[in-house]
């Protein structure tokens, strides 16, 4: 039987989204105070107002999932307020959902990254060892396809590899994604951050096939613990990354991370531009989908 785990990173401080140039956005004002305040996963969207989260919970659901743990930032409580206090988990009747805390290191403003918040997450679930879960993050949402193929593909570790071509972003944007490299058996041989146009080359499969990482992946709990716990700071960004952390886990392990190629778009929420297109993705693809309260 297939594990149902999944991690969703959300303990970020959404430092791109507020950023953003605001004056060049139409956003409804009380949705623009929202930006200042709150989490990305927990903006009030759709036709319905609810929590980005929200779809990216149901979707979970329907490609089976069932163990969810979600990482929260320690300055934020609105996640757990929303789903335990406020009975926000309760439309969610087949999900066990609990939460890890990634906390903020005294001497920094941020957390340590993706490996670190990940590192939390399955230090808070013992119970998981043995067995495998997948991760993604909390600003985008993946297809109940995605979700379902990286959950029962039989390889020890997987991840989703989008074609670029498929994205549709602007295209400065896409070609800031993190490409892959992979052999002729379609297992991981690199994953590259901040590609440049030769890396970008170097990436075309014999097809042309551009492949890129959107962060979704699935793990053996014991194969990725220890990179997660040695993985170093970043030299530039200063992060704990998971893609540095998978890198070195596939060179010790050669043909241990296998690619499941998929061209399809993916729904982001990273910056305030991007708020119009999750709102039109939104009222297109869950009409039904109302608020419970």
């Amino acid at each position: 039987m297939k594990e149902t785990n999944i991690v969703i990173l959300a303990g970020g401080i959404s430092s791109r989204m507020r950023k953003s140039d605001q004056s060049s956005v139409e956003i409804d004002p009380t949705l623009l105070t929202e930006t200042r305040t709150k989490s990305k996963s927990m903006l009030s969207v759709g036709e319905s107002a609810r929590p980005f989260l929200d779809y990216v919970l149901f979707n979970i659901e329907q490609a089976g999932y069932r163990d969810v743990v979600i990482v929260v930032g320690e300055n934020d409580p609105t996640i757990f307020q929303y789903y335990e206090q406020k009975g926000g988990k309760a439309q969610f009747k087949q999900l066990a959902i609990s939460y890890a805390t990634q906390k903020i290191p005294e001497g920094r403003t941020k957390p340590l990254g993706t490996a670190d918040a990940l590192l939390e997450a399955l230090r808070s679930r013992p119970d998981w060892k043995g067995q495998s879960f997948t991760i993604c993050n909390s600003d985008n949402i993946y297809s109940v396809r995605a979700l379902k193929l990286l959950m029962e593909d039989d390889h020890e570790n997987a991840m989703i590899d989008y074609d670029r071509s498929a994205l549709q972003f602007e295209r400065s944007r896409i070609e800031a994604f993190s490409v892959i490299r992979k052999d002729k058996d379609g297992f991981l041989l690199d994953i590259v951050e901040k590609p440049s146009p030769t890396e970008i080359e170097k990436a075309k499969d014999a097809n042309g096939r551009i492949g890129v990482s959107m962060n979704i992946f699935r793990f053996s709990y014991d194969m990725v613990f220890p990179f997660l716990e040695a993985v170093p700071l970043h030299p530039i960004r200063h992060e704990k990354e998971l893609p540095t952390a998978v890198n070195v886990m596939i060179k010790e392990y050669p043909h241990s991370l296998y690619t499941i190629p998929l061209a399809e778009h993916v729904i982001d929420l990273t910056s305030l531009s991007d708020i119009k297109n999750v709102q039109e993705y939104l009222r297109n693809e869950f009409p039904t989908f109302t608020n419970p309260k």
